[in-house]
């Protein structure tokens, strides 16, 4: 039978399969585009180091000056850029999907601000101290405001949908900034020292730290690819995921969990970094579509590219190594967020 006149064509049946090679490709692409900034990072600073000797330094350690410089400070710095921008930026992918909002972060949860409060507390209390310490307690704080949070959230009828999540994570979020600024205000020392943190910074952090939070984050990525399906489906709201089988209310609670591990390390680690757990996995969407198999591993790649990227032009701009990141990223960020929202908006009308 001939197709009618004006009927579309039907679509051939490895048009699937070819959308899914192009995305493939998409992801080897920023995986190499990724890992040449990393290798350029390494090199940049106030001494250009060859990228030979980055390999030497790193395969031959042998105590020269170059040598130490790439593995005290450089090469640590762009791990710490590496683990915090793929951790931020899955974790608001894990965030978008949970409460079924294209604009939330893992702040929401309370995470920043519980990890500033317990860091502003402990250095107020028991005076300032080496980093390594107050890595271990900016996570905890950033665990405990989750697990209030959630827990805020899921109690009575509120808890049957993602309102009651949203409510919570903002009156805790503004409570614990409140707390956090009135201490502040009594103790200027400690707004001194933990100023360049709040920032978010990946500048002095050492090759301890990274390995300390690497295992909770490189967990939390591992799980959050294998879970990605369910992710899907949570996404789709609480009826759709009932009527699919899921339990929703379960499925938050492991939710919540990846995204303290994630979250909760890269906040430990480098700060509340801002804006890139909001607008990578946007991005994503926006470019490959809503299946959360794939915008989990290119929110990976792309906050990891976000944070060495901003972290490096930021060391090109300004004399000072210790620029926060967290700001040129809002300043590089926000207004290419704006024209990418904008057009596809427009291309969609």
């Amino acid at each position: 039978m001939s197709r009618s006149k004006g009927m579309p064509a039907a679509r051939p049946s490895g048009s699937l399969s070819m959308t899914g090679r192009s995305r493939l490709l998409a992801l080897l692409l920023v995986l190499c585009l990724l890992v040449a900034i990393s290798m350029w990072a390494v090199t940049l600073g106030t001494v250009r180091i060859p990228l030979r000797s980055v390999g030497n330094a790193i395969f031959g350690f042998d105590g020269s000056r170059e040598h130490l410089l790439v593995m005290t400070i450089r090469l640590p710095r762009v791990l710490a850029a590496l683990l915090a921008g793929s951790a931020l930026a899955v974790s608001g992918a894990i965030m978008q999907a949970v409460t079924n909002n294209p604009l939330a972060s893992p702040g929401l949860l309370g995470i920043n601000a519980g990890a500033a409060f317990t860091v502003v507390l402990v250095m107020t209390l028991f005076g300032t101290g080496t980093s390594d310490i107050y890595l271990w307690y900016a996570f905890f704080g950033a665990g405990c405001a989750a697990i209030v949070v959630y827990g805020l959230g899921s109690f009575g009828l509120a808890g049957q949908s993602t309102v009651g999540l949203v409510l919570a994570g903002a009156i805790v979020a503004t409570f614990l900034t409140a707390l956090t600024s009135a201490v502040l205000i009594f103790d200027q020392s400690t707004l001194d020292t933990v100023r360049f943190w709040t920032a978010g910074s990946v500048a002095g952090r050492t090759m301890a730290q990274a390995a300390a939070v690497a295992p909770y984050i490189l967990i939390g990525l591992a799980a959050a690819l294998l879970l990605g399906r369910h992710l899907v489906t949570l996404s789709l709201g609480a009826d759709a995921a009932r009527s699919l089988g899921q339990n929703p209310l379960a499925w938050r609670a492991i939710a919540v969990v990846l995204i303290i591990l994630l979250a909760g390390s890269a906040v430990a680690l480098a700060g509340p970094i801002g804006f890139v757990g909001l607008v990578v996995p946007h991005i994503a969407r926006l470019t490959i579509g809503v299946d959360y198999r794939w915008i989990i591993p290119f929110s990976a790649l792309g906050g990891a590219l976000l944070v060495v990227g901003a972290d490096t032009v930021g060391r090109m701009l300004f004399t000072s190594q210790n620029f926060p990141v967290g700001v040129i990223i809002a300043l590089i960020g926000a207004p290419f967020f704006l024209w990418l929202a904008r057009n596809k908006a427009g291309g969609a009308t």
